[in-house]
């Protein structure tokens, strides 16, 4: 989350540098948790000798990658500007 400090000097406005910050994280994100998902969708859809165990490591570990993407790029962005507005009241008062 130090993204948007070093880009709160460059935009007028925080929401603006959040939007800029989310843009820059949306691509990595997604290609890891694509590149995870392929790797483990051969492992949820087996049908040979040993694939029920295998199958129960892939279905969580497919759902905590999807997750985890939410959190990452919708969830915590958003107290994170509360928080940061919520500060920078204080600060002024």
């Amino acid at each position: 989350m130090e993204m948007p400090a070093a880009y709160r000097f460059h935009a007028s406005l925080r929401a603006r540098a959040s939007r800029c910050v989310e843009r820059k994280r949306l691509r990595p994100k997604t290609m890891t948790v694509a590149a995870i998902m392929a790797g483990l969708l051969p492992l949820m859809w087996s049908d040979g000798t040993g694939s029920e165990v295998m199958r129960r490591i892939a279905v969580p570990m497919v759902g905590g990658m999807i997750s985890s993407a939410v959190l990452t790029l919708v969830v915590i962005p958003a107290p994170y500007a509360a928080v940061k507005t919520w500060q920078l009241r204080l600060a002024r008062e």
